[in-house]
């Protein structure tokens, strides 16, 4: 995570945003009197809705807990993919 106020933001934008999209830095431009804003690269704001949205449903979310559960434990199944002919 890196930190800017608006006046180098405003000076050095290129550098920043390429930190952001290049590196998946988040960036918080902080403001004088505001509570500033967060600055994150479109593959992470992606990921966050395709998050949120996989999550939105109990019953999915808990599904995708266990498995990431069994995961961690090593409970998992090896098996052959099918070959569509």
């Amino acid at each position: 995570m890196i930190a800017a106020n608006y006046t180098e933001f405003r000076k050095d934008l290129k550098k920043y945003l390429d930190r952001v999209e290049e590196d998946g830095e988040t960036l918080i431009v902080k403001r004088g009197s505001g509570e500033g804003t967060v600055t994150i690269s479109m593959r992470e704001y992606n990921a966050m809705l395709e998050t949120m949205h996989l999550m939105r449903s109990k019953a999915n979310a808990e599904h995708l807990m266990r498995s990431i559960g069994q995961v961690e434990c090593g409970e998992t199944v090896k098996g052959k993919l099918i070959d569509p002919e």
